[in-house]
């Protein structure tokens, strides 16, 4: 009676997601965005990669798409590992935090 365990691997975005990401990535908005950010443009060639390697897993289930997705997940999360955090974490509030404030100075503004 035990039936036997099948895991179904699944892409780890919808395929739609991929191409949204393409889109907004081709985007005037971005591209003017992330020209005066970094200075240079946008490449969104992998975006569209991973969209058809999506497709082409939902009609064939072949292992090579499999593969190139993951990988190129792997590798989008490991570039997210390299940005620093903007802010500190605080361990514990400030200890004057309770303190009513002082609102009558402008001297600090």
């Amino acid at each position: 009676m035990d039936r036997p365990v099948v895991t179904t691997w699944r892409s780890p975005r919808a395929c739609d997601t991929y191409w949204s990401e393409f889109c907004h990535c081709k985007s005037l908005v971005n591209r003017f965005h992330h020209y005066y950010t970094y200075g240079t443009t946008p490449s969104c060639h992998q975006w569209k990669e991973d969209y058809y390697n999506c497709r082409e897993w939902e009609k064939s289930r072949s292992t090579e798409t499999k593969e190139a997705l993951q990988k190129s997940e792997r590798k989008r999360v490991a570039q997210q590992k390299n940005f620093d955090p903007v802010w500190e974490l605080r361990c514990e509030p400030p200890k004057d935090w309770n303190l009513p404030l002082n609102q009558d100075n402008t001297e600090d503004s």
